[in-house]
Formats: structure tokens, C-alpha cells, sequence
């Protein structure tokens, strides 16, 4: 060990015997990263709070009954005249979508093909998608995504607005409850599982704050009671 090294251990040695001596009765302090486990707000109130902490950061929430997502979703395409929708046929939303869709909508778009089969399309002509949810975090206002074959992260990555369902029954009070709750650590997690809490932000040019820049622009939930 060199002298240098020998120096600094022992400055921090003398450093915490003299806090030691000078308060003996003082116990540590519990971890800053434990787990938060003591919250016990009621359904309301988990989603009341879900929806001011996304609304902060500039995100859409939009409280709906189930059976009438789809017309809510119809008018927000039309409000921001959004041309296609990016779903997958493989999920049930994307079926009760088809169902009761007509020519003058705007178009339905399948992620059926390999990315490299479409990149340019996507990445360019693609004005939003709809994804599932697998709950949400109402302490932090953020949405927990779980992307696989079906749903890849891609549709969630790269239009320029994002529609996510989240079912109102699957907002969990911490990130913690969500976990135990929904058994992560038994039944395994995705290669990338997502928490999304906001659209795509950065402050990186000038401090000055821009949308969009590495992700959609606009992040719309549509909360279905």
C-alpha cells in the first residue's frame, strides 16, 4: 500500500472515530434506498394522484368507461389529426379496433413484418401508435410497459404520439407493490421492461426544454374505469 493511500485511509479512520465520540448514542440511518412499502391510498386516490404526476410533465390523461375507449380514441385521432394508427393484431385492443373501424378513419397499420422490412416507413410515415399497459405507478406517475413479440418496444419508441390503455384496476400505490404484487421475481421479466412517466424530453441544447427529441412528442392514457 503506498504511503498516499495509507494517508487518506487514515484521515477517514480519525474522521469517523471523532463523529463516533462525539455523538455515541446516535444509530445509523436507515438506507435511502430501501424499498417504499408504507403507502395506502385508496383506488381513487391512486388515480387521481397517477394523473396529476403525468399531467406535470406534459402528458394526456383521459378517464373513459370501458366500452367507450374507442370512440374517445376516435376523436383524439381527429383532434390532432393524426392520418394512421400503428396497433398490433395480435393483441385484443387491436380486434375490438377492427371491428368497428370504416374507411373514413384514419388508416390501421399492422406491425406484422421485421423492422428491416420497413424501417424507412416507420420511422417516417408513422403518426402514432396504441400499445397496452401492464399497470401503472401512482406515487410517480409512470406506466409500466412490458414489450415482446407482439407489442415490440418500437411502437412505443418511435411515432411521434403514443396511445397507451391502461386499465384503472392496475395502479399500484409504489413501483414495490407493483412488483410483488404482479409476481416479477417468479414469473421473469422482458429483455427491456419499460416505466414510462412523461413524453420524450430534453434540456440538453441551451437548457432549453424540447419534445420529442428521442421519442414521441405526445403520450396520451386512456384510463379505462
Amino acid at each position: 500500500m503506498s504511503q498516499a493511500r495509507q494517508n487518506i485511509l487514515g484521515r477517514l479512520r480519525e474522521g469517523r472515530q471523532a463523529v463516533g465520540a462525539q455523538s455515541p448514542a446516535r444509530s445509523n440511518p436507515a438506507s435511502d434506498f430501501a424499498p417504499v412499502r408504507d403507502r395506502s391510498w385508496n383506488a381513487a386516490e391512486k388515480l387521481d394522484l397517477f394523473q396529476q404526476k403525468i399531467e406535470s410533465v406534459h402528458g394526456e390523461v383521459h378517464r373513459i368507461s370501458a366500452d367507450t375507449w374507442i370512440p374517445e380514441l376516435i376523436r383524439l385521432l381527429a383532434e390532432k389529426k393524426i392520418r394512421n394508427l400503428l396497433v398490433s393484431d395480435r393483441k385484443q385492443p387491436a380486434l375490438e379496433l377492427r371491428e368497428q373501424w370504416h374507411a373514413d378513419l384514419p388508416q390501421l397499420l399492422s406491425y406484422q413484418r421485421p423492422i428491416e422490412d420497413w424501417k424507412s416507413e416507420l420511422f417516417n410515415q408513422v403518426d402514432a401508435s396504441l400499445t397496452t399497459s401492464r399497470g401503472a405507478i401512482a406515487e410517480t406517475g409512470s406506466l409500466i410497459l412490458w414489450p415482446d413479440e407482439d407489442e415490440p418496444r418500437l411502437m412505443s419508441l418511435v411515432p411521434p404520439v403514443h396511445f397507451v390503455l391502461l386499465q384503472a384496476d392496475q395502479i399500484y400505490s409504489t413501483f414495490y407493490q407493483a412488483m410483488s404484487e404482479q409476481g416479477w421475481a417468479e414469473q421473469g421479466m422482458p429483455t427491456n421492461a419499460l416505466l414510462i412517466s412523461g413524453p420524450s424530453k430534453t434540456a440538453d441544447i441551451e437548457q432549453t426544454l424540447a419534445y420529442g427529441v428521442h421519442g414521441p412528442a405526445e403520450l396520451i392514457v386512456l384510463v379505462l374505469e
